[in-house]
């Protein structure tokens, strides 16, 4: 192992994946998953049976609505997650964001580091931030960018290389939003709420980050992971895959199951503080990515994060003698989930009753 990239400092800084295989680095023993899962690491899972829903069917105007309805609560009721088809995002936008994502990723070092991550933020070029001496290292390189509200972007991490990747992103996050909310009003009625039920706890100034992740070739894909089992601690998720190679894996009654790339889908899940405002209805689904020995991966994320000044609590209307309250009400929970979240802890335990 390379002495360089064992350190077992809580300063350790890892270079970035990308790099240490260029260099003909060996990679570090922090790295390898050691969870109670790992046997499970490399195996070869069935397909998740993930529905699809189609958002154009769940305007006001489809005479398909209550059906389509049905079918999105069912989904995030059994998987917590579903493929959206008909989402309004373009099919040349999201290639554009996929190619975008791919040259940023292959520019030369140099360049990419002008965007490179500060030690003690999450915005940036670069990898996890180190929270502990046993943490395990993701097989990832990221790029981390506020992109909503507006006026909150760090536009010093924002890439200028390729040329088009600002006006690529601001159009990919303005559509995102548009989904996002699109899809929070559709989840409230599904259960019976008003639609505006979840907008009203996601508050006057949410945020959303876009997460572009990297996933070189790996060497042992039968001890790496891309990304460690995890649950999201946003309200809700929206993923752009990489079209060609799959990577996503989602865990269910203690299975693990691959996620199926669709090219015109948009992988959208439950968040840990949806689960909250759910009152368990809807569950935030642990999940990992897998590593590949021969191809490169590359998705793009985007967390819609409720206003930090907002408290946010089971609805009303979901508890009653028979559900009762599961979580407690809570406030800028995503302190709370980097708090745990990286000590291998699931965060929302810490907001249940």
């Amino acid at each position: 192992m390379s002495s360089s990239s064992s350190s077992s400092s809580s300063t350790f800084v890892p270079k970035p994946v990308q790099e240490q295989l260029s260099n003909g680095e060996e990679f570090s023993e922090r790295y390898i998953y050691k969870g109670p899962d790992r046997e499970t690491v490399g195996a070869h899972f069935p397909v998740a049976d993930i529905q699809v829903v189609d958002l154009r069917k769940l305007s006001y105007l489809s005479p398909e609505r209550d059906e389509e309805l049905k079918k999105l609560k069912s989904a995030l009721n059994s998987w917590g997650c579903f493929q959206a088809v008909n989402h309004g995002m373009s099919i040349s936008l999201m290639e554009q964001t996929r190619e975008a994502t791919k040259s940023f990723f292959a520019t030369a070092k140099k360049e990419k580091q002008k965007y490179a991550r500060p030690e003690d933020d999450i915005e940036g070029y670069g990898n996890d931030m180190i929270l502990s001496e046993k943490q395990t290292l993701d097989w990832t390189d990221r790029l981390y960018l506020t992109i909503m509200p507006i006026g909150q972007r760090k536009l010093q991490y924002w890439p200028q290389t390729p040329p088009n990747f600002r006006d690529v992103l601001d159009e990919f996050a303005k559509a995102s939003e548009r989904i996002g909310e699109e899809v929070f009003k559709a989840m409230a009625v599904s259960l019976g709420l008003d639609e505006h039920c979840f907008m009203e706890m996601y508050g006057k100034e949410p945020k959303m980050y876009a997460r572009f992740n990297f996933y070189p070739p790996c060497p042992r894909p039968d001890l790496v992971l891309g990304v460690k089992p995890h649950a999201d601690g946003s309200a809700l998720t929206i993923l752009l895959q990489d079209k060609d190679v799959e990577g996503l894996q989602v865990e269910k009654n203690g299975q693990w199951f691959r996620v199926a790339t669709i090219p015109v889908a948009l992988l959208i899940n439950v968040g840990d503080q949806m689960e909250i405002m759910s009152n368990g209805y809807f569950w935030s689904p642990v999940h990992r990515v897998s590593t590949n020995a021969s191809n490169e991966r590359i998705s793009v994320a985007v967390f819609c994060i409720p206003d930090g000044e907002s408290e946010i609590e089971p609805a009303g209307e979901l508890m009653d003698e028979d559900r009762p309250r599961l979580y407690k009400t809570v406030k800028n929970y995503v302190d709370l989930y980097f708090q745990n979240y990286q000590i291998g802890r699931r965060p929302i335990d810490a907001a249940k009753i």
